[in-house]
């Protein structure tokens, strides 16, 4: 019973829709843009769904806002589009004042790549331009996704879920977690026969190698900063705990030693502290232990289910259930160096959120009612944005 609550901790099963946009507020006045396509594209599909992407990447980068009348705009983003076989590249000027201010050049060696393309040219652009940084876009994202009974496959997605590649098939494959920030390989779980095992996946060369394995269960929930130390939760004794495993020593040492649930650790204070998920209150709750002292505190103080969070510099994010209001869970954003707590989705059922590299970002599953999407929210922007994966069911994400 422990091993399948400890399971239920971490998963998540959903159907994906259509993307749609909520703005949760529109802030304050922004600089206009306009898109200008000037593509002599033969494939009129691709050209219109390019299009689109830069639309909807200058939407989610909340910077500028989206003008019809190129006239009445502050800035112009002027580019070209070309096809030469797999190769898909685009040259863009920006343009203030009917004078070129920057331009630049970007290429992917896959067409079907495209929306990382526009994803990089919005990035470049804010660059370039001096713009609040919006890098997190360009970001891979990957998902576990359930094909049937012990059926699992990791995909590699962008944001918005236009892009998918499967990495690894065949059997149950869960939980992948980036092993480093460059985001070259990724952790992942499988099973060695009967065993939960922890594996390796290089993203350079397609190399599969094992690192430690498990009964009971084992999932990689954080790597530090430095990507030498990696979070694990473990049951090899039918008692999921919090484990810190070197990746250079190959040593492994028990961090938690609770008679129930521990587990979803995620290192926080520059890698000096770490928060998890306890049921030691009788109800799923966020701890925090120091890895010098071993002392363990409660970090938050409402909700009677508060069962994934995760973490960036001193600053944590996690879903609550709310009293009084069922089914209903919502994001939280707190700092471990204050009282400040600051709520971040409205209604709904929100779950298993996750910091984008910047912490400008957070990435999560809303449920909407018997149908789900992949939300994100602009925490500064205070934007919210929701796509679908269309075909099949996620069971865990990491950005």
């Amino acid at each position: 019973m422990k091993k399948i609550m400890a399971i239920l901790f971490f998963c998540s099963i959903l159907f994906g829709q259509d993307a749609t946009i909520s703005v949760v507020n529109k802030g304050m006045q922004l600089p206009k843009i306009y898109i200008k396509d000037q593509s002599k594209l033969s494939d009129l599909d691709l050209k219109k769904s390019f299009y689109n992407m830069l639309i909807n990447d200058i939407k989610v980068g909340s910077n500028f806002e989206l003008s019809q009348d190129e006239k009445q705009s502050d800035y112009i983003f002027s580019y070209n589009l070309n096809k030469n076989g797999k190769i898909l590249d685009i040259d863009v000027e920006i343009l203030v004042a009917n004078e070129i201010k920057t331009s630049f050049y970007e290429q992917i060696l896959s067409v079907e790549e495209y929306p990382f393309l526009a994803h990089k040219s919005i990035v470049q652009m804010n660059k370039k331009l001096g713009f609040a940084p919006i890098d997190w876009m360009d970001h891979k994202i990957l998902i576990a996704r359930t094909q049937g009974s012990k059926q699992s496959d990791i995909l590699l997605a962008d944001y918005t879920l236009t892009y998918q590649k499967i990495l690894i098939s065949k059997g149950l494959n869960l939980f992948p977690k980036w092993a480093n920030k460059e985001q070259n390989a990724f952790y992942f779980t499988a099973y060695e026969g009967e065993i939960p095992t922890l594996y390796k996946y290089s993203m350079k060369n397609k190399n599969i190698s094992k690192i430690i394995s498990s009964e009971g269960m084992i999932v990689a929930s954080d790597v530090s900063d430095d990507a030498k130390k990696i979070l694990l939760t473990m049951a090899p004794k039918d008692q999921p705990d919090i484990y810190l495993y070197d990746i250079d020593t190959k040593s492994l040492t028990q961090l938690t030693n609770y008679k129930g649930i521990d587990v979803n650790g995620n290192f926080v204070d520059d890698d000096k502290n770490v928060v998890f998920v306890s049921d030691r209150l009788g109800y799923p709750n966020i701890f925090m232990q120091n890895l010098d002292s071993n002392l363990t505190e409660q970090v938050v103080f409402h909700g009677k289910n508060n069962s994934s969070v995760s973490t960036y510099k001193h600053y944590m994010v996690y879903s609550s259930r709310e009293t009084n209001q069922r089914g209903v869970f919502n994001l939280y954003l707190m700092s471990t160096q204050s009282d400040y707590i600051r709520q971040l989705t409205a209604n709904g059922k929100n779950l298993f959120p996750r910091f984008s590299i910047d912490g400008e970002s957070v990435v999560f599953i809303k449920y909407l009612g018997s149908q789900s999407a992949l939300g994100i929210i602009r925490i500064n922007a205070n934007k919210a944005f929701h796509y679908g994966l269309k075909i099949g069911k996620i069971q865990s994400i990491d950005w």
